[in-house]
């Protein structure tokens, strides 16, 4: 009785900031969770007033040429994100996402004063010329400051983004279905942060940095992350916090390994039952066990004795003696397995969502961007996705799922893997529409004799940019939280929040094959009789129509290849295929 009482009250597997067990009642719960979001707004606000504007930072005040400048933002987004795994990864094996957050805070924070430093000090900026020739571009000790400051924010914004997410989640009880509706309102409202935050960088710091100065927009932003630790900090007594377990990458490699070893080796086929004597899982084990958890946690433990049917060729890594291996961490590793293949499939997508912060910015830079009197910051457009994000997210917890839960009764109502499908549909509409977009900006730029004079705007509205904007950025909605969500919740527990820092790694390859197709389209369209699609320093001789097109392409057999692989997914405890 006084095992229940106390098991009752306390969260397995977690501890407070202090490292002592985390209660029920006392952490965890939405109160906790509502810090992580208004965390995420501070934060956002910083990574994405640079993001959204760099590349026209880079072109003019560090004078890349436009393709230049696209794969610097490109490189400094995919480095971002792609350390998110980092972030996750030692949230997981060695430190609590809590730890993760705060060391990860004071790195991009350190490399925001110097970029600060930087654009406040003249001397450290190449110096000024006429934007009608090819300036020479930043150099020496000045490309070095402007690169650290660059990557120490890509390192600290890849930590946050690894493990903020998977903090708030882990806030509530997935074992219970109020939880697990309040984990799928969490990451809804996440996204609905991230986008508050946006809003902010790309209206009011994008013009602060366009009219008064990119020290300025630098300053809000060191500000705006400096903020972000005391809120953080401020949730410590409420937050639990989970229990490092491990390397999640060694308990893969370590199935795998021994899996391929007794491949090449002969061994009775009924081995594996005999060695389950021996394994973590036998029924001494499993009484010892008995003495110290939950009735659930039995249960789950007896259910796993037996390897699953899927991914038969693993198996056999319970039966080498070398590498001892139990059928828990088997069963993990296959879990683990079945979810790549869907974040595979989002990398096309992502690469299209490259487009926003570079090319699109660009496009948007030679047009009339004036409304009425005022003039718009071409970095401002994401505003239209971003509005549209922070209407539609609310709209979808509330009223979409209750009533898809009604008509389907399934506890999801709309399942993860139909929510980023829908996403990927948006993304090729999106293509498309940028490349009728370019062939009418470019037909107005002819018409109006300014194809060759890139120093002055073209006679058509920048609002024909917004089309994609809206297009694209509604798929990041469906496609970010849904993923954000998948990989939390089908993840095993001890590899959630490495699991669930591939959604920003989908977003880092996405930006790196980006720069990769830019040079793969330039290679194949260059040579001596034709100039690459997307080469020199006037955006309007570029092809880059014909590049959207490819994108657009591409993002529809990618769409057929998740299709092959979201039909065949079956969710975790559930059977139920997609």
């Amino acid at each position: 009785m006084e095992f229940e009482q106390h098991h009752a009250t306390r969260w397995i597997g977690y501890v407070d900031w202090r490292n002592r067990p985390a209660l029920r009642g006392k952490h965890g719960g939405m109160i906790a969770a509502s810090f992580v979001l208004v965390v995420e707004i501070l934060e956002n606000l910083s990574f994405l007033a640079n993001a959204s504007n760099l590349v026209l930072y880079l072109r003019k005040y560090m004078h890349f040429s436009p393709s230049k400048s696209a794969n610097n933002v490109t490189n400094f987004m995919g480095t971002a994100f792609l350390l998110a795994l980092l972030g996750g990864f030692l949230s997981d094996a060695f430190f609590t996402t809590y730890r993760i957050y705060l060391i990860s805070a004071v790195i991009e924070f350190l490399g925001l004063i110097i970029l600060t430093t930087q654009a406040s000090v003249t001397s450290l900026q190449p110096p000024t010329c006429d934007p009608t020739t090819e300036c020479e571009e930043v150099n020496g000790a000045k490309a070095l400051m402007l690169f650290a400051g660059l990557y120490l924010v890509a390192l600290g914004a890849g930590g946050i983004k690894g493990s903020l997410a998977p903090h708030g989640a882990e806030q509530f009880d997935e074992n219970s279905v109020s939880g697990r509706k309040h984990i799928s309102t969490f990451f809804n409202y996440f996204v609905f942060c991230l986008s508050c935050g946006g809003l902010i960088a790309v209206t009011f710091v994008v013009w602060i940095e366009d009219n008064i100065g990119w020290k300025w927009g630098f300053g809000i932003a060191t500000i705006s992350m400096f903020l972000s630790i005391p809120v953080f900090l401020a949730g410590s007594t409420r937050y639990k916090n989970k229990i490092p377990s491990g390397s999640p990458l060694t308990t893969i490699l370590k199935v795998l390994a021994a899996a391929a070893m007794n491949k090449f080796v002969s061994r009775n086929s009924s081995s594996a039952v005999v060695n389950m004597t021996s394994s973590p899982l036998n029924p001494n084990s499993i009484r010892k066990q008995e003495e110290s958890s939950s009735s659930k946690e039995i249960k789950e433990i007896k259910e796993t004795q037996t390897p699953s049917t899927t991914l038969k060729f693993l198996n056999s890594a319970i039966e080498n003696e070398s590498i001892k291996c139990s059928v828990e961490e088997l069963e993990d590793v296959k879990i683990v397995l079945k979810i790549l293949p869907i974040f595979c499939c989002t990398i096309v997508l992502n690469c299209c969502l490259a487009q926003l912060s570079t090319f699109s910015v660009e496009q948007a830079a030679t047009m009339n961007t004036k409304i009425g009197s005022l003039k718009v910051p071409p970095a401002s457009l994401p505003i239209f996705p971003i509005i549209f994000i922070m209407i539609l997210a609310p709209i979808y917890d509330h009223i979409i799922i209750p009533f898809a839960r009604k008509y389907t009764k399934s506890e999801m109502g709309i399942t993860h893997l139909q929510r980023i499908g829908f996403g990927l549909i948006l993304s090729i509409i999106s293509m498309a529409v940028a490349a009728l977009v370019e062939v009418k900006r470019k037909r107005v730029a002819t018409d109006s004799n300014l194809l060759d004079d890139h120093t002055k705007p073209i006679p058509i509205s920048f609002f024909w940019i917004a089309f994609q904007f809206l297009f694209l950025g509604s798929a990041d909605l469906f496609t970010m939280a849904g993923l954000l969500e998948f990989f939390f919740t089908e993840a095993p527990v001890k590899m959630r929040s490495w699991a669930t820092s591939l959604t920003w790694t989908s977003l880092a390859i996405g930006y790196y094959l980006s720069s990769v197709i830019i040079s793969i389209v330039n290679s194949v369209t260059g040579n001596s009789s034709h100039k690459a699609w997307l080469s020199g320093s006037n955006l309007n001789h570029y092809h880059l129509e014909r590049f959207y097109w490819v994108m657009c392409v591409l993002s529809g057999l990618n769409f057929l290849h998740y299709l092959f692989w979201a039909i065949r997914y079956k969710y975790r405890g559930t059977g139920n295929s997609q």
